[in-house]
């Protein structure tokens, strides 16, 4: 589980060797293109003619970078030409902790077009997005990309190691909270440091992959980043659309100072890049209908950005959810849920309790507002302060 509710473009290609052309020179051809390969419904959706043109204006009036195909992109130790798939790390130097590398793949298409970035393993036991990253390293094929695609699997590698939910066991620290990262902080702020100057500053979308962390049952869901620009917000609503999840969070609320944007997706929506954060799977496990979820509408998306060949499949009615209502608990104990993830439930109403060791009811959970039961905590073991449940308040209207 990513969270609890709690400007410009820096794209910097290496000097001397990237010939860069903006993407307003494309803009009419990618405009024609989306009015008329979609005349009708999409595959798995609707999207109204208009729309599919406002997209397309959108997409074209962002300060979005094409790389000329004969330089070489390097992420970390990666560097690819154009028609390759390099591996490598980004090495985090040992500082008042260990260092650690984080594994980097480059996919560098034939042809050209913008680079998005794919992220998973900020915590290291949602397996599902981390399964789904390593499926797309295997299947993306440079030949069929237009652009380059960044994938980071596993940002968290100690915690997937020594299966730690939640936070980096070296620091303890989430490493989805200290964003943008100090180059002189613990292993957790180092590593995001490296992150925000190798793979947010260095792309022109993002994707983060999240999922139910070992003690969350969750459904499915995901964020549609609101950074107050009109036009890369409406870019990153239709990204949100075209991944294909049926509920998406408006978040409008993140931090917009700079230096403290704290969450990754945060990070490269106020540098002035489009970003969605995506969630699947639950309670560590890997199901093959999670890992396609994530896979599948990854691969949408880049069709979307017209990065693969191929139409969009954009999800027709999704539910929008304005607001998380968190539930934590009040007391240490053993928990007994009585609903499910992908609930929907009334105000009051009844989410499971709390009882000591000897099977005495010490509290009750009840929701503080009707909405859908995102997740729910997956185990019987509940400590003070520990989180019982997030449930979703659906917006009144669309955005």
């Amino acid at each position: 589980m990513k969270r609890v509710h709690d400007s410009q473009n820096t794209s910097s290609p290496q000097p001397g060797k990237q010939k860069i052309k903006r993407s307003e020179n494309l803009c009419g051809s990618i405009a024609r293109k989306l009015a008329s390969r979609y005349p009708r419904r999409l595959a798995g959706g609707a999207m109204p003619r208009i729309l599919r043109l406002l997209f397309a204006l959108a997409l074209c009036s962002l300060p979005v970078l094409v790389h000329a195909q004969e330089s070489r992109f390097t992420v970390g130790t990666a560097s690819a030409k154009p028609g390759e798939k390099v591996t490598g790390y980004l090495d985090v130097p040992a500082g008042i902790d260990p260092g650690t590398q984080i594994p980097v793949v480059v996919v560098r298409g034939t042809k050209p077009g913008p680079t998005l970035a794919l992220v998973s393993g900020a915590h290291g036991t949602e397996y599902a997005s981390i399964i789904a990253i390593e499926k797309l390293i295997h299947d993306l094929d440079p030949a069929q990309v237009s652009g380059t695609v960044i994938l980071v699997p596993l940002v968290n590698l100690a915690s997937f190691e020594q299966k730690v939910p939640h936070v980096n066991p070296v620091d303890k620290k989430s490493m989805n909270r200290f964003y943008p990262g100090k180059a002189d902080g613990t292993q957790t702020e180092r590593a995001s440091y490296l992150i925000t100057k190798e793979v947010v500053d260095k792309c022109d979308y993002l994707i983060d992959f999240h999922g139910g962390d070992l003690d969350e049952s969750l459904r499915p869901y995901a964020y549609w980043v609101v950074s107050g620009n009109a036009k890369q917000d409406g870019v990153a609503k239709e990204m949100a659309l075209a991944f294909g999840l049926d509920h998406i969070i408006i978040s409008a609320d993140r931090p917009k100072d700079l230096s403290a944007t704290r969450y990754l997706d945060n990070t490269a929506a106020m540098r002035g890049k489009p970003a969605v954060t995506v969630e699947a799977g639950f309670a560590g496990t890997v199901e093959t209908d999670d890992v396609e979820l994530l896979e599948r509408g990854t691969l949408s998306v880049m069709r979307a950005l017209k990065m693969l060949p191929g139409e969009a499949r954009f999800v027709e009615h999704p539910v929008w959810i304005q607001s998380i209502a968190d539930v934590s608990s009040p007391v240490t104990g053993i928990f007994y849920p009585l609903v499910k993830r992908g609930t929907f439930v009334g105000e009051g109403m009844e989410l499971g309790y709390v009882t000591d060791y000897f099977g005495k009811t010490i509290f009750e959970a009840h929701a503080p507002a009707a909405g859908v039961v995102l997740h729910i905590c997956a185990v019987p073991t509940m400590n003070k302060g520990d989180n019982i449940a997030n449930i979703g308040v659906v917006a009144a209207k669309a955005p």
